[in-house]
């Protein structure tokens, strides 16, 4: 008997474009790219406003795919800056609506994602989701714990890739996710290492505000007392500190580009600058996963590599080459989040999760 099949229209909101695929099961029968008119965009006070002008121009371009949305089972929205919540996939509701438009946890592109899929797919009379957003918070107690009474960790993370590689991985190892002890290495323009202990992301350093290795654009942990010199000695407005911590920090900082290809171009040219830094941020990544390994007491079922910079074969060998005592290393490069989303709105549609309701009853701990 053949499974029953789904369609499932996939959105993800980016700043000047929207990734948008539609999925039969697991099948990707279209995927495309829309790139958004830099005057049009701006020409909205807010990221908000421009949900009805992005939800028409994926409304024509379906059309003009000769692609039926009334063949559609579900919607699915790339998961915005809501509140902290546990992974899964969410059903959009009331109080999601809310916080997305409000800006709950702050302005970003990415909330247009769960607004879209629910103006969509109420006018179709079927279900809209997400998935998986970089807010996911499953910490444990001690993890929050900073060292600084006045500032707790937070995680703020690769959840939608870290979590559907995990589970890629688990069934390739004919495992179940929940079983097994992960640490999962996303590797982009930030960095994150996730220790996913039996399906939870425990631990989890904040790879956008400055915590874990550098990367191609952040600056990642920098010594406390200097940065806070830097802070007050009069010569640095506060955006621009936070611009060359987030944005303009790590490789940026100090070879001036993001692009790793070009920095490895520079080091097959000889660039010694470019080589130690280079190895450097190989070097932290490794560093953070040998720490993350401590967090499982060294039970560690595999250590994954993922995200852009997984593709380059050097800087996979730098980490590979100081963390495979510890555990298999699987190297899972890029990221595919159009399919990740179609994959956490299956489960649900298939009775494998239960969907979640937001924002559940999360409660972070207090110290």
């Amino acid at each position: 008997m053949l499974d029953k099949e789904y369609r499932i229209l996939i959105i993800n909101p980016g700043s000047t474009s929207t990734k948008i695929g539609v999925f039969d099961n697991e099948v990707s029968i279209f995927e495309k790219t829309i790139r958004h008119d830099a005057e049009e965009i701006n020409s909205y006070a807010n990221i908000i406003d421009q949900y009805e002008f992005r939800k028409n121009t994926i409304l024509e371009t379906l059309d003009n795919e000769g692609i039926n949305i009334s063949k559609l089972s579900a919607v699915c929205g790339r998961g915005g800056l809501l509140r902290p919540i546990e992974g899964g996939t969410y059903a959009v509701n009331d109080m999601m609506l809310n916080d997305l438009r409000s800006g709950f946890s702050g302005q970003h592109a990415s909330n247009l994602g769960g607004i879209i899929a629910y103006e969509i797919a109420s006018g179709l009379n079927i279900q809209s989701f997400i998935v998986d957003p970089v807010v996911v918070d499953e910490l444990e107690p001690i993890a929050r714990i900073s060292g600084f009474s006045l500032i707790e960790r937070k995680s703020i993370f690769h959840a939608l890739n870290q979590k559907a590689v995990a589970r890629r991985v688990a069934k390739d190892l004919g495992k179940i996710y929940t079983d097994l002890n992960l640490i999962v290495t996303h590797m982009g323009g930030g960095i994150t290492v996730g220790i996913h202990k039996k399906g939870r992301v425990v631990d989890v350093n904040n790879g956008l505000h400055g915590d874990g290795p550098f990367s191609p654009e952040r600056a990642g942990t920098v010594p406390a007392g200097d940065l806070v010199a830097l802070c007050f000695s009069g010569e640095h407005y506060r955006e621009e500190i936070m611009k060359k911590l987030v944005g303009q920090g790590g490789l940026v900082g100090y070879l001036g580009t993001n692009d790793a290809i070009k920095v490895e171009q520079r080091i097959e040219a000889g660039d010694q600058e470019a080589k130690l830094v280079y190895d450097a941020m190989a070097y932290q990544v490794a560093k953070e996963i040998g720490a993350a390994s401590a967090v499982l007491s060294g039970k560690v079922d595999a250590i994954i590599l993922t995200g852009g910079l997984a593709y380059g074969k050097g800087f996979v060998k730098s980490i590979t080459d100081r963390i495979n005592w510890i555990a298999d290393v699987i190297v899972q490069p890029g990221e595919n989040e159009l399919q990740a989303l179609a994959e956490g709105a299956l489960r649900v549609l298939r009775g494998e999760e239960e969907v979640k309701t937001y924002p559940g009853n999360f409660s972070t701990a207090k110290i």
